[in-house]
């Protein structure tokens, strides 16, 4: 079954059977679920929604059927049509609108989508809101529009544009140090629509840019999660081209990751590090990631005399805890910036514009800025368990065991200790506890993962 509900929305496989597989009876099932959602959240005269989408090759057909689902339901579409998932969510808010739906599957394969939902703010759904368009999908609660009342499409194809023209008005956004720096930059679009946004963005930027798989056509030429051993052709054209950098994003641009001038990977856990550290040294104040994020991100925060905080993993906890801590920069250690300036999403062109603009103001090679922070490698391992145990009794245990430890138990279970860290999160579908080390070295990271791989099998009393 690859149906997956939840309450940041539906993701899929296209094809198959109705309610199994991301079909267009489903798309137009939640689609209706979401529309209704947004009715009910206000009575007014007109309601309009954003809609963009991400170059997959399902993503034409999903929109035209969630576009013309929301017009049978008297609201308003704003047709972005090739997007990101930051340019949807400042075009809510820009808009005014009273919500938005885009269509990515992010990093997943090709043969994923999904419809991702924001609210008014154009921030992903809460955890109430999604339980109740998922509650709505399932009721028979759902009015459509009489005829002189159906909504209509406009499109509006700028919306890349004036999403840069925000980036580059942010204050700490530096132009002209980016352009009399002369970078050179390798960008692997994995023809989606980074492939147009991020060239655009440097473009403006006055850099000479080396385009590398930004036709957004959808077929991806490798694995479109911007992981290092999904990233050898950029690596070596980095080096082929003397670049000074390369940049890599997923296929709705949320994620982030660079390459270094020597073609290694600057480490998708430091491209908000790196940025934090910048927005810092202009703005000291408060940070947040979430739980499995590097703690090298606490240490450059506490560098700048500023508090650090961690979140549950996920956008939305990230965002509320930001919220909650006034943070002046946040997001998650797989390449998500969160930039408060901006807006409350994980956006990979202002994270390209402050990197760049921090990399132009030190003066330094991108090999060099990565030396000057602290090294941790992390470890991502899970244990299989067998159906019936008690997971979240065996997470208490291990708690037990290390009760003279920093103990947080908001996700799962994170054991901070003087050098490392674990974090113990259990899987909502399977019997599968995750486990995320981090450490000073690769090889103790992978141990400190083993022992406790050790200690949850003699508490479940596994051979």
């Amino acid at each position: 079954m690859t149906l997956i509900k939840s309450i940041s929305g539906i993701r899929g496989t296209i094809g198959g059977n109705p309610g199994d597989n991301l079909t267009p009876i489903d798309a137009v099932k939640f689609a209706s679920a979401y529309g209704s959602f947004i009715k009910q959240q206000r009575t007014k005269d007109e309601y309009r929604v954003v809609v963009g989408r991400d170059a997959r090759l399902s993503g034409e057909m999903l929109q035209q059927l969630v576009m013309q689902t929301l017009v049978g339901m008297g609201i308003h579409v704003i047709d972005l049509d090739l997007s990101t998932t930051p340019t949807v969510e400042l075009a809510v808010k820009l808009e005014h609108a009273d919500g938005g739906i885009i269509l990515t599957a992010s990093h997943n394969p090709k043969q994923w989508n999904a419809l991702k939902l924001l609210d008014k703010n154009g921030e992903f759904l809460n955890a109430e809101a999604g339980a109740k368009i998922l509650e709505l999908a399932e009721s028979a609660e759902l009015n459509f529009a009489d005829v002189d009342d159906l909504g209509e499409i406009h499109k509006n194809d700028a919306y890349i544009d004036i999403h840069i023209d925000e980036v580059l008005d942010l204050e700490l956004v530096d132009e002209d140090a980016i352009k009399a720096a002369g970078f050179k930059i390798v960008v692997d679009g994995v023809n989606s629509t980074g492939g147009i946004a991020i060239p655009m963005l440097l473009n403006r930027l006055g850099v000479h840019t080396v385009k590398l798989y930004c036709e957004p056509n959808g077929r991806f030429p490798h694995n479109p999660e911007p992981l290092k051993e999904h990233l050898g052709d950029i690596c070596a054209l980095v080096k082929e081209e003397n670049a000074d950098l390369g940049i890599v994003v997923d296929p709705d641009v949320d994620r982030l990751a660079f390459i270094d001038e020597t073609g290694e990977m600057f480490g998708e856990e430091y491209t908000l590090v790196a940025c934090a550290d910048y927005v810092l040294g202009e703005n000291p104040g408060t940070t947040v990631s979430n739980l499995s994020s590097s703690r090298a991100l606490r240490d450059v925060t506490l560098k700048h005399g500023g508090t650090y905080h961690a979140a549950a993993v996920g956008e939305v906890n990230v965002v509320a805890k930001m919220k909650e801590v006034g943070a002046v920069i946040g997001g998650e250690g797989n390449g998500g910036i969160i930039y408060p300036e901006s807006h409350y999403g994980r956006d990979a062109l202002v994270g390209v514009a402050l990197f760049l603009t921090h990399l132009a103001k030190r003066k330094l090679k991108v090999s060099e800025l990565r030396a000057s922070y602290p090294a941790y490698f992390m470890s991502k391992k899970k244990i299989e368990l067998t159906p019936g145990l008690d997971v979240d009794g065996i997470l208490k245990a291990v708690a037990e065991n290390h009760k003279t430890e920093e103990i947080n138990t908001i996700d799962g279970v994170k054991i901070d200790f003087e050098k490392h860290w674990v974090h113990l999160r259990k899987s909502n579908t399977e019997p599968i506890i995750r486990i995320y080390t981090e450490a000073p070295s690769q090889a103790e990271a992978d141990k400190i993962a083993d022992d406790m791989i050790a200690e949850i099998k003699e508490i479940a009393g596994i051979q």
